[in-house]
């Protein structure tokens, strides 16, 4: 049996891991693997794969890109999700923000640098015409931090996936001021280097686990109860997000890799653009 550590964050999008873990497809293929719930979210999981402390992980993709591009050793193996993120934009609901519009000198809320909410920020900046240069952050780790912060700096702003966070929009902890999609499919499948090298045939086989469980999610019954009973999520809440997300089979394309680079390249987040070969396994 070998041994695999898989990171991901916790959350709804990756419920087929854990339905194949516990039906036991990965030990039928000779391979413990070991998920670990990272919600810090991809800026820590970069930083845990660079250190050697994790083998797999499914990250934002403009988050491993940037890594990679850092000198981080590791490769897109292959798209997760294939449709884009939508991030909300929250204030506390204590705030006197009401528009995105009063949010362009704002303090924005990060779990910590290199994550998506770090990244987004700037994107959703340079959507909005804003000078990126001001942007200002605060580092909150996680989604407990940002309640925490958002509730005593009211004009502060903070962005993560819209779902996750729409239970705290109708508790009225946070208030929602609009969303921000990303422009590209959102989660990648990143491996590091060494594993790639040793192991190409486990890889095969987990691809293979995982791409039958996405392939065949929206079809296992009551998944939407099973999703809204786990992750304490209203119904019609998780019946929204299952229409609006597709999960990936294929490796993410140069076309969708080019456009991220170029991208982060013009909000200076990276300094050039690299070859396909720097980041997508063959």
């Amino acid at each position: 049996m070998k041994t695999i550590k898989i990171i991901g964050v916790p959350e709804h999008f990756n419920l087929p891991w854990h339905l194949a873990i516990g039906d036991g497809a990965f030990v039928d293929r000779g391979i413990q693997l070991e998920w670990t719930d990272v919600p810090e979210g991809t800026g820590k999981m970069c930083q845990l794969l660079q250190d050697g402390e994790a083998d797999m992980g499914i990250i934002l993709t403009e988050g491993l890109i940037k890594s990679i591009t850092q000198g981080n050793p590791v490769k897109i193996v292959q798209e997760y999700v294939s449709s884009p993120l939508l991030w909300g934009i929250h204030v506390s609901a204590n705030s006197p923000l009401e528009s995105i519009a009063q949010l362009e000198n704002a303090k924005i809320a990060i779990s910590r640098k290199g994550s998506g909410s770090h990244l987004m920020a700037y994107v959703h900046a340079q959507n909005q015409g804003w000078n990126t240069d001001r942007l200002q952050f605060e580092i909150i780790n996680n989604l407990d931090g940002a309640v925490d912060y958002l509730t005593s700096d009211p004009k502060t702003y903070f962005m993560w996936e819209h779902f996750t966070t729409k239970p705290l929009v109708d508790r009225g902890v946070f208030k929602r001021l609009g969303d921000c999609p990303t422009p590209w499919p959102c989660f990648v499948i990143a491996v590091r280097n060494t594993f790639l090298e040793k192991e190409p045939q486990l890889l095969t086989h987990v691809l293979q686990v995982i791409n039958t469980y996405t392939s065949e999610f929206k079809s296992i019954p009551s998944i939407d109860r099973t999703l809204s009973n786990r992750y304490g999520q209203k119904l019609d809440d998780i019946q929204n997000w299952l229409s609006k997300t597709d999960w990936g089979q294929m490796q993410l394309s140069e076309d969708t890799l080019l456009e991220v680079q170029k991208r982060l390249l013009s909000l200076e987040l990276i300094n050039e653009i690299k070859k396909p070969e720097e980041f997508l396994y063959p």
